[in-house]
């Protein structure tokens, strides 16, 4: 089993680019706004109750998902509300099982992300579409989360995202799909 972590500022072309590669390989998407949504739906953003429901129910996803040999693509955008502990947490769920976390960054420029942050798509999924927010956020220092690590690196500004599926998935090695 493997866990595929893709992770990323936001509007950096995680769920593309997570849609891209489940597509080319097979592997469900669990895009990290399901259980966000999910916990929205009755606490607030960043509340005690929010960011405990969050953690543990993406956990519980892995965890199920490496008992059962389920390998799966997962998306994270660090942020200050989750807890630093997550991917070491996520890390020891997924080996538990034998199973394996193939972290994945995704980069680019910082005027290509601010020019996808208001696109009607990231509106739909509930996802952060204000580019005051956004820089507001940034100036508050909300990319304070602890580096992550990376097998590979992908510029989503470089290449769209079926190329950048390609390339993760010829990295990690993941099966192709008959077409």
């Amino acid at each position: 089993m493997q866990l595929i972590f893709l992770h990323g500022p936001g509007a950096v072309g995680k769920l593309t680019v997570g849609q891209a590669l489940a597509a080319r390989s097979g592997l469900p998407l669990f895009h990290n706004h399901l259980v966000v949504d999910a916990a929205l739906s009755v606490f607030r953003f960043g509340s005690p109750q929010f960011v405990r429901l969050r953690h543990e129910w993406w956990l519980a996803m892995f965890d199920a998902a490496a008992e059962a040999g389920r390998s799966l693509i997962f998306t994270f955008a660090p942020e200050a509300s989750v807890p630093e502990s997550f991917p070491a947490d996520a890390i020891a769920t997924v080996e538990r099982h034998d199973g394996r976390v193939r972290f994945v960054a995704l980069v680019c420029d910082e005027a290509v992300r601010e020019g996808r942050i208001e696109a009607p798509s990231r509106a739909r999924w509930g996802k952060l579409n204000s580019l005051a927010l956004a820089r507001e956020l940034r100036a508050l220092g909300s990319s304070a989360f602890p580096p992550l690590p990376a097998e590979i690196t992908v510029d989503t500004g470089a290449l769209d995202p079926d190329a950048a599926a390609a390339r993760i998935a010829e990295f990690l090695e993941l099966p192709r799909t008959a077409a």
